[in-house]
C-alpha cells in the first residue's frame, strides 16, 4: 500500500477553530490503537478494514495513514502496544520485593489472569504466528521490550537458589515458555478443546481450578527437592 505523505490531515485543516484547539493527537492515536486492536484480533491483518477502524474512531483513513503510514504500519503499532502493555504491568508487580516463592506465584497468577482477561492479546499473538512473526520482526524495540520478563525470572531463580528453595538447573527462557504455554493454551484453544472434551476452559469453576493447578505445577517444577 502506498504510504501517505506526511502532511496534516485535511479534516483537521478544515475543522473549526474550536475543534482544532480541543484536538488531542495523542488521545486520537490511543483511540485508533484501541479500536484497531479489536479489529485486527477479530479479523486478522487481511480481513481488517481501515475504513471500519476510521469510522469507529470518528476519524478518516487519511488520518490513520498520517499517523501509521499504512495498514501494515497500524498492525505493527498494535502488536507493539499489546506486548508493551503486558511487559509494563509485569514490572508494576514489583516482584523483586517479594521472597522468591511468593514472587514466582504472583508472576504466574498475573500471567494467567492477563491471558484470561485480554483475549485480544492471545488472538493477535496467534495471528502473528500464522504470519511467521513477519511484522513483529520489524519492531526494533521488540526484543529489548521482552527482555524484561526474562530478567525478572532470572532474578527470581537466582534468589530462590541462594535461599535454598529453587533448583539451580532451571533456564529462565524455558520457564517463561512453560508459564506462557500453560496460560495461553486454555484461551487460544478453548473452542476446539471444548468441542473435543465437552468442557469449556473459560467456565468460572474450571478457571479457578486451572489457575491453582498452573501455579502449583510451576512451583513444583522450580522447587528444590
Amino acid at each position: 500500500m502506498k504510504k501517505a505523505l506526511k502532511a496534516a490531515p485535511s479534516d483537521l485543516n478544515e475543522a473549526p477553530t474550536e475543534a482544532r484547539r480541543k484536538y488531542d493527537p495523542e488521545q486520537t492515536k490511543r483511540n485508533i490503537l484501541d479500536v484497531a486492536t479489536q479489529e485486527f484480533s477479530a479479523m486478522g491483518l487481511a480481513g481488517a478494514r481501515v475504513d471500519q477502524i476510521a469510522e469507529r474512531t470518528n476519524t478518516t483513513k487519511r488520518m490513520l495513514y498520517y499517523y501509521f503510514e499504512s495498514k501494515e504500519g497500524l498492525y505493527e503499532a498494535v502488536l507493539d502496544k499489546v506486548y508493551g502493555d503486558i511487559r509494563t504491568l509485569e514490572q508494576d508487580l514489583h516482584i523483586d520485593e517479594l521472597e522468591p516463592q511468593e514472587g514466582m506465584k504472583k508472576l504466574v497468577e498475573f500471567t494467567f489472569d492477563y491471558h484470561d482477561k485480554h483475549r485480544d492479546f492471545v488472538r493477535l499473538v496467534t495471528i502473528e504466528n500464522i504470519h511467521g512473526a513477519k511484522y513483529i520482526e520489524q519492531l526494533k524495540s521488540f526484543k529489548n521490550r521482552n527482555a524484561s520478563v526474562i530478567k525478572t525470572i532470572e532474578d527470581l531463580l537466582e534468589r530462590g537458589v541462594s535461599a535454598g528453595v529453587f533448583r539451580a538447573d532451571v533456564d529462565a527462557i524455558d520457564l517463561h515458555l512453560m508459564i506462557s504455554a500453560l496460560c495461553f493454551h486454555r484461551v487460544s484453544n478453548r473452542y476446539t478443546f471444548g468441542t473435543a472434551f465437552g468442557r469449556d476452559p473459560s467456565h468460572p469453576r474450571l478457571r479457578a481450578r486451572h489457575r491453582e493447578m498452573i501455579v502449583d505445577a510451576v512451583l513444583r517444577f522450580v522447587r528444590k527437592e
